[in-house]
């Protein structure tokens, strides 16, 4: 028997969100049906909204999902009605990368988390509506199917409806420290583009224990609460700034590791700069398809500089999720100061403010 959803979605690139109502399938083999309690809103959705990224419209999104378990096919281990999970990325688990242990890299990963190719069954989520499989969920909507893979049972009192980013942006952030670059304790770090996978990446290099966190962004509240959230330096970035000089001010041979978090080419390059020598810049921020980053390929060679792309944090997802909740528990990760909430039929005042910078985070509420 279907059960009737109520779904936002986008009709075609740079078009609003549009509420509708569908009925949604039966979960496939391997597939889970989940009643959505709230979404995170990611930059990522905005990007696809807009064209930047790949879809095929119309389409609904939203990949930072969490909710609570209705229904599972019959080959699903782990996981049972009345559970609380969170939804992350899809992965294939068959390729080199996923049987490798690097599912963030799976040879699918476009199709599936892109293209709404759905893992679980060749039929559609929504019988003639829109693509539904977006990142194996599309939970903006009551109710989602996703894969067993990318569904993360979260066990103990907590309030399920806070944990949907850590299935993306959070995660995002925290994993470019603590799973891609792994700093030293002691170590120089610096942040650019504190967003949420900014203060993410801040919050993560304070449990590494590193010694220097500069976080950079052209936004003064948002240095504020960086150094809140661990950072010991903020520079402010204006047209006229040399970041890599401001940073030689703080740590005069450069930092050891830079997160590279804004998804912008001069960012990106002023980071790179602001290395010490065998420092590692990590990429992180998704500008649009097509964009270059450029550096010098003498001063990379004589630097030994290395640069590293990222992908959701390098995260093994049913084991980070759950660390960072359980370091949220203990009151050492508190992702919860960038959040705010709203409705669910206020999605399009959501990704205004997201776009806009009013908000760091937003969790949209189901109801």
């Amino acid at each position: 028997m279907s059960t009737k959803a109520r779904i936002a979605v986008v009709k075609e690139a740079g078009s609003n969100f549009e509420m509708v109502e569908g009925s949604i399938a039966e979960p496939g083999p391997h597939e889970v049906l989940i009643e959505v309690v709230a979404a995170g809103v990611c930059h990522t959705d905005l990007a696809v909204q807009n064209g930047d990224l790949p879809t095929n419209f119309p389409v609904v999104l939203g990949h930072e999902g969490s909710g609570r378990v209705m229904a599972v096919g019959g080959h699903v281990e782990g996981l049972a009605p009345g559970d609380n999970v969170v939804l992350s990325y899809g992965s294939c688990g068959h390729c080199r990368p996923c049987q490798e242990g690097d599912p963030a890299y799976c040879a699918d990963f476009e199709a599936l988390n892109f293209m709404n190719k759905r893992q679980g069954s060749d039929d559609p989520v929504y019988a003639d509506g829109p693509n539904a499989a977006f990142f194996q969920q599309s939970s903006f909507a009551t109710h989602a199917i996703a894969h067993q893979r990318n569904v993360v049972k979260i066990d103990g009192d907590i309030d399920i409806s806070l944990l949907g980013p850590l299935g993306c942006g959070i995660q995002t952030g925290a994993g470019a420290v603590l799973r891609t670059a792994q700093p030293p304790a002691g170590s120089a770090l610096l942040v650019s583009g504190v967003g949420s996978v900014g203060m993410s990446a801040v919050m993560a290099a304070k449990l590494a224990g590193c010694r220097t966190i500069i976080a950079v962004d052209m936004n003064e509240d948002r240095l504020a609460l960086a150094q809140e959230l661990g950072a010991t330096h903020s520079i402010k970035v204006s047209k006229e700034t040399d970041v890599a000089e401001k940073v030689r001010e703080i740590v005069a041979e450069g930092v050891d590791y830079a997160i590279e978090c804004s998804g912008n080419a001069k960012a990106a390059r002023s980071a790179w700069s602001s290395l010490a020598k065998r420092g590692t810049l990590v990429v992180v921020g998704a500008p649009p398809s097509g964009t270059d980053y450029s550096f010098d390929a003498n001063e990379q060679i004589l630097s030994g500089r290395k640069i590293v792309g990222c992908v959701e944090g390098d995260a093994k997802v049913k084991q980070f999720i759950p660390t960072l909740v359980e370091l949220y528990r203990q009151g050492r990760f508190p992702f919860d100061r960038l959040v705010e909430r709203y409705p669910f039929e206020k999605i399009n005042d959501a990704v205004a403010d997201l776009h806009d910078g009013r908000v760091l985070k937003p969790i949209l509420e189901m109801g």
